[in-house]
C-alpha cells in the first residue's frame, strides 16, 4: 500500500516521502492518527503542490539559518547542572536544555527535534551537539556542563 506521510517518522520516512507499508499497518495505524494519507491521484497533486511552495519557503530560510550557524561558530554554551564529589550528573543532559540554552544565551530558537546529541551527557565537561538546521545545512555547537 503506497501512502503519503504528513508527519516525520522514524525508521518510515520524512515528511511528504511516498512509501509502501502492508495494509493493515496503513489502515489501521498510520491514516487514522492523521500521520499519513492513501497515495492517489489527487493527494499525490496536492503534494507536489505543498513541496513547491515549502521548497521556495525552506530557500529562503536558509540565509536566516546560515545567519544562525555563523553566530553560533566558536561559541560555547554553559548548562548548570547539580553533579555529585566524582563529577557524574544527576540525570542527564538532552536537547531541550541545550536549546533553552541556545535561547537564553545565544538568542537563538531552534526546535529541539534539530538537535542531535551524539551520545549521552552525563558527567561533567565540555561537548559537542550536531544541529540539523536544514537538508542542506548542519552545523556543531559546543556545550560545556558546570557545576551549580
Amino acid at each position: 500500500m503506497e501512502i503519503i506521510l504528513l508527519k516525520d517518522i522514524d525508521k518510515l520516512g520524512d515528511k511528504h516521502d511516498i512509501v509502501n507499508v502492508k495494509p493493515g499497518y496503513g489502515r489501521n495505524y498510520l491514516i487514522p492518527q492523521g500521520l499519513a494519507v492513501n497515495a492517489n491521484a489527487a493527494n499525490r497533486k496536492k503534494r507536489e503542490a505543498i513541496l513547491a511552495e515549502e521548497e521556495a519557503k525552506e530557500a529562503a530560510r536558509l540565509d536566516e539559518y546560515k545567519a544562525m550557524a555563523e553566530k553560533m561558530e566558536g561559541q560555547i554554551l554553559k548548562i548548570g547542572v547539580k553533579a555529585g564529589t566524582s563529577g557524574k550528573i544527576f540525570g542527564s543532559v538532552t536537547s531541550v536544555q541545550i536549546a533553552q540554552a541556545l535561547k537564553d544565551q545565544l538568542e537563538i530558537e531552534i526546535e529541539r527535534k534539530k538537535i542531535v546529541l551524539p551520545e549521552e551527557v552525563k558527567e561533567v565537561g565540555t561537548y559537542e551537539a550536531v544541529l540539523k538546521l536544514h537538508k542542506e545545512l548542519t552545523t556543531n555547537i559546543q556545550f560545556e556542563l558546570v557545576e551549580e
